[in-house]
């Protein structure tokens, strides 16, 4: 079914592609029709097809060497109200995923950020589902229904090329939330303010659905809402702000931004090491019932800045990202997260927009976690890897083919892979999986 599904969408992602292309003839009028989708947009509907699709190869260690093919087909409209009802400000936004074939690092790796931010379990989902009210002459939003966080969030603009998943929404939030909090491929329903205090500082403010899934299925979170729409507005919520302050360097004013925000989560987390009953859960005598923490929380900060321009007034060029955070140790399989990277665009003048990218993450495991690795090795009286963290390092170049079509090289570096976690082909599990090498391509078609 998967294979199916797989040939059927990108057929129709070349198919429409094809159609979008422009093409000539002999006797070609000197005015060509307007484009339907320009005359539905100034009507006020949008419509939005992306297809990627990805041959993906663990070249070597992890768990198993392998290659797999990913593909997701991104559906959406965006419908502006005011034009269609004369609803002053108001727009509504919907898509759908279609996802298929195989998960590299759930399959071959076995890390915890994983190597593509498309990976996920196959299913046809609703995403997005949600009506936004901008008021104040835009500067002030409300957007309600079931939305994601990643877009808004502890993001920067210079993270968007890269192919790792932590690379987009950040791997701390995505291993730590439950069900990876909203980010693809589960957002949730949920209320969002914006507002722009002034022309340098924005706010943002979120209140969500704190699980995509029920927080007691025993089950993968995509397999417990296979289509997202469980729409679910019970669970104790998850709320998350930030500030975002935009500034210019130098004489040649070079953008810069720096965000700073946090995260509280009200519901209850396992303790990494504890049980119930005060023993450790590595104890063959513990009940194996963790002991559940009161709420979470995390703080976070993102810097980005445009270092040097292609050209003279130019936003192309070259620019820097870092993002950062931390949260408790004793509720957290990670404790601490880092990544950042270099973009580099607008040197070509044949291919403008091409890109290259270097990038690298690291997520620490947490004390309490590496506490519970010791007490294993106590109670099995063997040496049981210690984990300690996972870093991937990406490079990557994007090349625009064509308007609308993008070809994407791509290499990724995996150190210490689950953290450092037991290899599970070593049946005395006292060896980690090997560091995995990841190399492919991304095929990018926009419609």
């Amino acid at each position: 079914m998967c294979s199916v599904l797989s040939r059927v969408a990108i057929l129709f992602a070349a198919v429409a592609y094809l159609a979008a292309a422009p093409m000539a003839c002999a006797d070609q009028v000197a005015i060509a029709p307007k484009d339907p989708r320009e005359a539905l947009a100034d009507a006020g509907y949008q419509f939005s097809m992306t297809y990627i699709g990805e041959g993906l190869a663990n070249v070597t260690g992890g768990v198993r060497t392998g290659a797999i093919y990913t593909g997701r087909l991104d559906l959406g409209t965006t419908i502006d109200l005011e034009k269609v009802a004369g609803w002053t400000g108001v727009s509504f936004h919907a898509n759908m995923f279609q996802i298929h074939g195989d998960g590299l690092s759930r399959s071959y790796i076995g890390n915890l950020m994983l190597v593509s931010g498309v990976e996920s379990l196959p299913a046809t989902r609703l995403y997005e589902l949600w009506i936004e009210q901008k008021l104040l002459g835009g500067k002030f939003s409300v957007r309600v229904g079931q939305q994601a966080s990643d877009i808004e969030f502890f993001d920067s603009q210079y993270d968007d090329m890269f192919v790792n998943s932590a690379l987009g929404w950040p791997g701390i939030t995505g291993i730590v939330l439950p069900t990876g909090g909203p980010s693809p491929p589960l957002a949730v329903p949920g209320i969002r303010l914006k507002a722009e205090l002034s022309d340098q500082i924005t706010a943002y403010l979120a209140l969500f659905d704190g699980s995509a899934s029920p927080p007691n299925a025993t089950v993968d979170p995509q397999i417990s809402n296979p289509h997202g729409i469980l729409f679910r507005v019970n669970d104790p919520p998850w709320w998350i702000g930030q500030i975002k302050y935009k500034f210019e360097i130098g004489e040649s004013r070079l953008p810069a931004t720096i965000t700073g925000g946090g995260w509280y989560h009200m519901m209850s987390f396992a303790d990494q090491r504890f049980g119930a009953d005060g023993l450790s859960l590595a104890d063959p005598g513990s009940s194996g019932d963790p002991l559940l923490k009161r709420r979470n929380h995390g703080l976070f900060m993102v810097y980005e800045q445009l270092l040097a321009r292609a050209s003279p007034g130019s936003d192309k060029g070259i620019a820097f990202f870092l993002r950062a955070s931390t949260n408790p140790s004793d509720r957290n399989l990670v404790s601490a997260y880092l990544d950042g990277g270099f973009l580099f665009t607008g040197f070509s003048d044949a291919h403008p927009n091409d890109k290259f990218g270097i990038a690298a993450t690291y997520a620490r495991i947490s004390d309490r976690a590496r506490a519970l690795d010791r007490d294993t090795q106590f109670f099995a009286g063997t040496p049981y890897p210690v984990r300690d963290y996972e870093a991937i390092l990406e490079i990557t170049f994007q090349h625009e083919v064509k308007p609308g079509f993008l070809l994407q090289p791509v290499f990724q570096y995996i150190v210490h892979p689950g953290g450092g976690a037991v290899d599970p082909n070593d049946p005395a599990q006292t060896r980690r999986i090997k560091d995995g090498v990841m190399a492919g391509v991304r095929t990018t078609i926009t419609y």
